[in-house]
């Protein structure tokens, strides 16, 4: 996937615009901080999900499984026990409806205790962007925000969708300094 949509995943530590046709994810919604029960659950299921749709097109698709996306809608300040996201895994053109729920029938049978049922096909639109390579922890990323919405201003947009993180990072295995997360926000003119 990372491949075939370099784009997505070619950010910079300076901002820039990208535009984004619609493309397929598999998604799963949730509320609560990401170290909570209810947030690992429903990556787990998400991550189950789209391995088995991985393996029901690997006979003519072959591909690795996408970077683990997340759209957040939380305010500043808001407490981490009520903050709302969007978790999302890219998703080939050849993941189809019907190929989901045949993945999402098999993993609910190998992982019975996930949130398997809240995971959904869907397309994400976000159209015209702008986007930046955020390295470092997450408790830093309002830096890297502030200058991402500068740019934004500078060129007459301002920020029309949630905030979205790609993670290129793993956690476990990276140490926070050196983590690696593209910010992006769907853009459009301000309101008159």
């Amino acid at each position: 996937m990372k491949k075939l949509h370099k784009d997505l995943y070619a950010a910079k530590s300076n901002p820039a615009f990208l535009d984004l046709a619609p493309l397929p994810y598999l998604m799963i919604d949730g509320r609560g901080e990401p170290a909570g029960d209810a947030y690992t659950d429903a990556v787990a299921a998400l991550y189950g999900v789209a391995y088995a749709v991985r393996a029901l097109l690997k006979p003519t698709t072959a591909y690795s499984v996408a970077p683990l996306e997340g759209l957040w809608y939380t305010l500043p300040g808001e407490p981490r026990s009520s903050w709302t996201w969007t978790m999302m895994l890219l998703q080939p053109a050849e993941a189809t409806s019907a190929v989901v729920a045949e993945a999402l029938a098999v993993t609910r049978k190998k992982k019975p205790d996930l949130p398997v049922d809240s995971v959904r096909l869907d397309l994400l639109d976000e159209g015209r962007s702008v986007q930046i390579l955020h390295v470092g922890p997450y408790a830093t990323e309002p830096e890297t925000v502030g200058r991402l919405m500068a740019f934004a201003h500078t060129h007459g947009v301002a920020p029309a969708g949630a905030h979205h993180e790609i993670y290129l990072s793993d956690p476990r295995r990276v140490a926070p300094e050196a983590m690696k997360t593209i910010i992006r926000y769907p853009v459009a003119p301000p309101p008159a």
